[in-house]
């Protein structure tokens, strides 16, 4: 069932591995079949280096396990609010990448500093705000999802494909598996620059939407001219 998945699945995980998003079994990703609607998901607490394509669990859209021999991962509440919510998903990507937990613990947005940033993402990289007690206390994933589409509010989630929860790490996502990994890795190195720069500078200034638009839509959107076609997730 869904092999072709299941293979994408399996390694958008591992690149998480070789770009060094993350150790021991510190993140996850997801897939959606939209014509089934059925979710490859990695396992819970399983490690990277003994994971095959077959390891992945099928759940779906409720997170009823459809196939597999493993528990899906814990997160997979905050995938499937993210996936129901947003037609446009098709993979998802949570990691415990150092520089963007060191924002999310902050309790502070990614800041457009500059145009690399501005590549990828139409303006910050919103924060979400805290859990409450209430919320931890009660359906934590799927909370979790519920203040990730609250911070994203009215705007496209494809124009900012990733975020950061609060006390916790980063969500990415995209159109494929592979994509949601790419959105998540580029998240990363902005997050970095954007914490070097304030480092050095902490009264850098957020550079001007009329720059920030410019990078962004010559990316993305009808009348990009970037690369030598049709854009995919970036």
């Amino acid at each position: 069932m869904l092999e072709k998945l299941k293979k994408d699945v399996y390694d958008a995980n591992m690149e998480l591995v070789e770009k060094g998003l993350v150790i021991y079994t510190w993140g996850n990703v997801s897939g959606i079949d939209r014509e089934s609607g059925l979710v490859v998901i990695k396992p819970s607490g399983v490690d990277y280096d003994v994971l095959s394509p077959d390891d992945m669990t099928v759940v779906d859209l409720q997170g009823n396990i459809v196939e597999g021999r493993f528990k899906p991962s814990s997160d997979t509440a905050t995938h499937l609010k993210l996936y129901n919510a947003y037609p446009a998903l098709g993979g998802v990507v949570h990691t415990h990448a150092v520089n963007s937990v060191v924002f999310a613990q902050a309790g502070l947005p990614v800041p457009a500093l500059g145009t690399t940033h501005a590549d990828y993402f139409h303006g910050d990289v919103p924060c979400t705000r805290a859990l409450t007690a209430d919320e931890i206390n009660g359906e934590y994933e799927a909370n979790t999802g519920n203040v990730i589409i609250e911070a994203i509010g009215a705007r496209d989630p494809m124009e900012i494909p990733g975020i950061l929860v609060r006390n916790h790490g980063p969500f990415a996502w995209g159109k494929t598996p592979a994509g949601a990994v790419y959105n998540a890795v580029v998240l990363e190195k902005v997050a970095e620059m954007a914490y070097k720069t304030l480092t050095l500078n902490p009264s850098a200034l957020r550079a001007p939407d009329y720059l920030l638009d410019r990078h962004y839509y010559r990316k993305h959107g009808a009348n990009a001219y970037y690369g030598q076609g049709a854009n995919e997730d970036h």
